[in-house]
């Protein structure tokens, strides 16, 4: 599992990445983060992360939450969602 965040996570809970990572902490998974450039509008001087992002989603906006089968979740509420009804083991 590996979720996707902004450079600026790990400060405001009312951030998306960090409510996203927190669901996930909360539902057991201890994700591999990773930080990538995520707003449209710096596509061009994206990094290599917030390229990944955009082959996985379209979209250069984070957070995106990569399943161990490869699938992926871009959407914040989803994530959250997700973690809520799928609990580590």
């Amino acid at each position: 599992m590996k979720l996707y965040i902004c450079w600026g996570t790990g400060g405001s809970a009312h951030h998306d990445c960090h409510k996203a990572h927190q669901a996930l902490i909360d539902a057991g998974y201890k994700p591999e983060t990773v930080k990538a450039r995520g707003q449209e509008h710096l596509r061009s001087s994206c990094n290599s992360s917030s390229r990944e992002v955009h082959a996985l989603t379209g979209s250069f906006f984070v957070p995106v939450l990569v399943l161990d089968d490869g699938s992926a979740i871009n959407k914040p509420d989803e994530i959250e969602a997700w973690a809520q009804a799928h609990p580590a083991r």
